[in-house]
């Protein structure tokens, strides 16, 4: 288990096996998602148990933001991927489960999807063509 991350009792996140972690980059760790919606979906989480992104320092920020584009050059090399959606549910409103800030990065592959046009606003289907 990572020493480093805090620990918060009834967060999986905080209890991560060191095993899962595909790299760490600051006061951030990468990890390939449990439940993969597409191959090579990965996780980006913070070190420091927080449940929001609006919650992170300027330093976890930069880690966060330079473990995606480590993530995703490693994803592209190991899986190419055509394209990649990247989300965050902030919030029980917005489908937040795991209150623990994590990132999704999502590769996407020509065909996986019949119209992949909209992306995440398909959270709403009635308002995720809009360009119709």
């Amino acid at each position: 288990m990572n020493q480093s991350v805090s620990k918060v009792m009834e967060c999986q996140f905080c209890f991560l096996p060191a095993s899962r972690v595909w790299f760490d980059q600051g006061s951030v760790l990468v990890f390939r998602d449990a439940y993969p919606i597409s191959p090579g979906h990965t996780l980006v989480i913070t070190k420091r148990h927080v449940k929001s992104l609006f919650e992170l320092d300027g330093d976890e920020r930069e880690d966060l933001f330079q473990a995606l584009s480590r993530a995703k050059g490693l994803l592209e090399s190991e899986m190419k991927p055509d394209g990649f959606n990247i989300g965050i549910n902030d919030g029980v409103a917005a489908g937040q489960t795991v209150f623990h800030l994590h990132v999704h990065l999502i590769p996407r592959y020509q065909g996986d999807s019949e119209d992949p046009r909209g992306g995440v606003r398909w959270i709403f289907p009635d308002k995720a063509k809009y360009w119709s």
